[in-house]
């Protein structure tokens, strides 16, 4: 099943070249990072009792503009799972137009604290059935 989170590029996004300036990418992974761990169904208190996690390293390659006002939209993926840390895919477009592809690698950390932590069983399971080949 295929994930997808939608996001309206506000004003304040663009730079002057027009398009959405580029460590905005990064704000929108976290967003689309978040409603994605909510679509796994964990419960609503997720991010502060059960789990939580630190980027660790992050690959954004820009493929083509978002302008003020468009409809991105961002398909999220797992695509590594380890013992303590996973990768996750973000593909966003404008309609059909590709515009950044970001993976990144997010660490399982206690809640509360950096140390790390193996991903919990449950977190597992439910990232796993989403895993892409």
């Amino acid at each position: 099943m295929r994930f997808t989170h939608r996001i309206r590029v506000r004003y304040a996004e663009v730079d002057g070249q027009g398009v959405v300036f580029n460590a905005h990418w990064l704000t929108y992974c976290d967003d689309s990072c978040t409603r994605f761990m909510e679509s796994l169904a964990l419960g609503p208190d997720f991010w502060i009792t059960q789990f939580d996690v630190m980027l660790v390293k992050a690959v954004l390659e820009w493929q083509g503009p978002a302008r003020f006002d468009e409809w991105i939209e961002i398909d999220v993926v797992p695509v590594r799972l380890g013992t303590k840390s996973f990768d996750l895919r973000y593909d966003a477009r404008v309609g059909e137009r590709a515009c950044c592809v970001a993976t990144i690698t997010y660490c399982s950390v206690q809640p509360g604290s950096n140390a790390p932590i193996e991903i919990p069983a449950h977190v597992r399971t439910a990232l796993e059935a989403r895993v892409s080949d």
